[in-house]
């Protein structure tokens, strides 16, 4: 409408006196350096205060210390705040500085894990580079030397299983999803209760069910790569599937509604529109139950059986694990079969980080674009007139 003001432009009062008043505040790209100032200095101040009373008491607690000193710079930059520009903004400064400080110590954490691991497992897996990453542990016993071992059988045995968890996992957390949204019937109830208790329940639970209904009927040719992978997606279904629900909801209704009203059916609009909109973050969600079953040792503690020597099969036979040789191997006697589980521990680190790039990668495509040769190779036919 004219006269009214666009966003970011102000508004001004009719009258004798005319004040402008803007439409939002703005916040500064930047951060001020009087802000820095206050920071820093309500920092100084709790480490000083804190130090000196540990000091006269001789108190010595570094965890202790910390909270002490996080806890009183919060009241010192409060009270700064507040008497500089009052409660308003003392709020959003504080609420600020919660957020930053809980993703500090959130990534300090990650930090130290992953810095840890490197180095307990770098002299293993980069000793005579790249032999621990294609050997096995056949050779594993008393006088073995960490040159002598490897993980080879173990990454290819964890690579197939999370794909053949992901392969089962996917379509059926996905359609799940959809259903999810798209009915608020007593059955969709009755499957969301589900999908939230199977969320909770612990690893071993997936592990002993499929023992139950696959391996023990078979005996001994039922620990298999496969019974490894289908505990594995008992694992990762329900966070693939809570995941995807969220995604595709926030998919706009307008998209499905106009693809309808053009006359497509309900499953091309679901393939055609829906989930290439929402690839990314199905994409995400995938990534999330990847890293839910990457990891885990119960489920194909009771399903894989474990084995020493490469097993390509995951149909037939035993088959090891990453996380299943590491857990065998720190109750080996010994030294060098703990350092070779820290370097499978390594190892793991970085096949769960490279699943994550891929995973990435793929996800953040446009939704038009394709990926699929068929698809190339019939719009290079096309033939324009």
């Amino acid at each position: 409408m004219a006269g009214m003001p666009r966003r970011g432009q102000t508004q001004q009062l009719a009258g004798p006196n005319a004040v402008l008043i803007p439409e939002r505040p703005k916040r500064q790209r930047r951060v001020p350096t009087s802000t820095l100032i206050e920071v820093f200095g309500s920092v100084g101040a709790a480490l000083a205060t804190v130090w000196t009373v540990f000091s006269l008491s001789s108190t010595s607690a570094p965890f202790g210390f910390v909270v002490s000193c996080l806890a009183l710079f919060f009241v010192i930059y409060g009270i700064v705040c507040w008497r500089l520009y009052g409660v308003l903004i003392m709020k959003d400064r504080l609420a600020t500085m919660a957020i930053w400080a809980g993703a500090l110590v959130a990534f300090a954490a990650l930090v130290a894990v992953i810095s840890y691991v490197v180095i307990k497992g770098f002299s293993a897996v980069f000793t005579d580079y790249p032999h621990f990453l294609v050997a096995d542990m056949s050779d594993l016993g008393g006088n073995a030397k960490i040159t002598n071992l490897g993980v080879g059988a173990a990454i290819v045995g964890t690579v197939e299983q999370v794909g053949i968890a992901t392969i089962i996992t996917v379509p059926l957390g996905i359609l799940t999803a959809t259903y999810l949204v798209s009915s608020n019937g007593p059955f969709a109830r009755m499957v969301g209760a589900v999908v939230d208790a199977m969320t909770g329940a612990p690893a071993i639970i997936a592990g002993l069910f499929i023992f139950l209904l696959w391996v023990k009927p078979r005996h001994d040719s039922g620990h298999t790569g496969l019974a490894a992978g289908m505990a594995l997606a008992v694992m990762m279904l329900p966070i693939v599937t809570r995941a995807a629900q969220e995604v595709v909801a926030i998919v706009p209704g307008s998209l499905r509604e106009a693809a309808l009203a053009l006359g497509a059916p309900e499953w091309r609009v679901l393939i055609r529109v829906v989930l290439p909109t929402a690839r990314a973050g199905l994409m995400t969600a995938v990534i999330l139950g990847v890293a839910r079953i990457a990891g885990e040792t119960a489920p194909v503690l009771f399903t894989a059986g474990g084995f020493a020597s490469y097993n390509w099969n995951p149909f037939s036979g035993q088959q090891d694990d990453l996380p299943l040789r590491i857990y065998e191997n720190i109750f080996q006697p010994g030294v060098v079969p703990v350092q070779a589980a820290w370097g499978a521990s390594l190892v793991l680190v970085f096949v769960v980080l490279i699943l994550f790039l891929i995973a990435r990668l793929l996800g953040s495509s446009k939704p038009g674009r394709r990926f699929a040769p068929w698809a190339r190779m019939r719009s290079s036919r096309i033939v324009e007139p």
